[in-house]
């Protein structure tokens, strides 16, 4: 099967990462829950649309890539919700008092009047609505892990595992990974459920987080995982 990476690896690149054993495969554990990472108005846009016109209204948007990406999260969701699984979601606020730099990113484009919070552009898209009682943590830095109690609630929930999902494949995406694998939890992140602005920046990153993190694997593959789960997180 060819990965998306692929084509931006050079053959001595390729032959490094797989001479020095990495990329070995961890897979699911037996109770994981689903982390679903900025998925809002602000980094997706209102709806599809070139991201040269999306960042006109928004400027964090990755345009069109979001919206390729979300039905393939609202089918994991989906499967989570019918078993009774953990969803956890993120979102990014600039502050409405005070200094919004290195909010998320360098600079103050959290400064931008519909990122501030309470705004459009801090909700989850409504294709991936919270249901009541799931648990929203608004975040000021890349990781879902930093600065939430993100930690503290997987454990309480006896979670083994994180499938990660959501944007930007190079920034919060791969710090909640790095986070996540730091704190000795198998990572999985689905392919198609994880978009970036870049392609190039998502591709690679992808391939970082396989080769030193996660599992990056099809969404398609993991559907199945998942579907042999009981409603408490075990195997059939």
């Amino acid at each position: 099967m060819t990965r998306i990476w692929e084509r931006y690896l050079d053959e001595r690149d390729a032959k490094i990462y797989s001479n020095a054993g990495l990329g070995t495969t961890y897979g699911l554990g037996q109770k994981p829950a689903l982390l679903i990472v900025d998925v809002q108005y602000g980094f997706t846009g209102d709806g599809p649309e070139e991201i040269e016109d999306a960042i006109k209204t928004y400027p964090t948007s990755c345009g069109s890539a979001s919206w390729e990406a979300i039905p393939y999260i609202r089918r994991v969701l989906e499967i989570f919700r019918e078993k009774g699984l953990p969803v956890i979601y993120t979102i990014i606020e600039g502050n409405r008092s005070g200094d919004n730099d290195r909010v998320a990113i360098k600079g103050q484009i959290f400064n931008h009047p519909l990122l501030l919070e309470g705004e459009k552009g801090t909700k989850v898209v409504e294709e991936l609505a919270p249901l009541e009682g799931n648990i929203i943590l608004s975040k000021k830095k890349p990781s879902a892990f930093y600065g939430t109690p993100l930690v503290s609630l997987l454990t309480a929930k006896g979670i083994d595992s994180v499938i990660v999902t959501g944007c930007t494949t190079s920034g919060c995406i791969r710090a909640t990974a790095v986070d996540a694998f730091s704190n000795n939890y198998k990572v999985v992140v689905p392919e198609e459920c994880v978009f970036d602005r870049g392609i190039t920046t998502h591709a690679i990153n992808l391939f970082d987080i396989q080769q030193k993190y996660g599992d990056v694997i099809p969404t398609e593959k993991l559907i199945p995982l998942l579907e042999a789960l009981n409603n408490e997180g075990g195997s059939k």
